[in-house]
């Protein structure tokens, strides 16, 4: 007898996936209704800059040809959210640029004031996953994260038991 599990039938990655980029998507959504963030809470959204559905300036592709990450905090207008992807207006070295993202572009979402943050594989292709980036270079002050652990969920989806 083997202790192997066998390969599910059923999607269940590709659906927590879903369900936790819908988290994202409801999030900005409430945002987007309310017109502003609420106290101090600010996001960090990463995204690949590649990906099916992205609409960012080229000279942004060309800085970032992979993947970047954008701040929603103090200077963002525009902010319009649907079922598959939200778009925001934002400020990169005093130019001001719209951004359309896909919510399947998404490979990290984090609140700082809160220490929430999410993880998503890139749904590119097989092996690719989040990884280490850049700072985000849109205008704004920069803020430090604390890192007590708390609030905080991580979803590894590469891993098989």
């Amino acid at each position: 007898m083997s202790d192997m599990l066998p390969d599910s039938l059923i999607p269940y990655d590709d659906i927590v996936q879903e369900a936790l980029r819908a988290v994202v998507g409801r999030v900005l959504g409430t945002v987007a209704e309310s017109g502003g963030l609420p106290g101090d809470h600010h996001f960090y959204i990463t995204f690949k800059t590649q990906a099916p559905g992205v609409d960012i300036p080229q000279r942004l592709i060309e800085r970032f040809p992979d993947e970047m990450t954008i701040v929603l905090q103090n200077r963002f207008w525009d902010l319009t959210v649907d079922q598959e992807r939200f778009s925001v207006g934002l400020s990169f070295n005093q130019v001001s640029s719209k951004l359309v993202i896909p919510y399947s572009a998404i490979t990290g979402f984090h609140d700082p004031t809160v220490n929430f943050e999410l993880r998503f594989q890139a749904q590119e292709g097989p092996g690719d996953g989040p990884g280490g980036h850049d700072p985000a270079e849109n205008d704004g002050p920069t803020v430090t994260p604390v890192e007590d652990g708390s609030n905080v969920v991580a979803v590894d989806f590469k891993r098989k038991k």
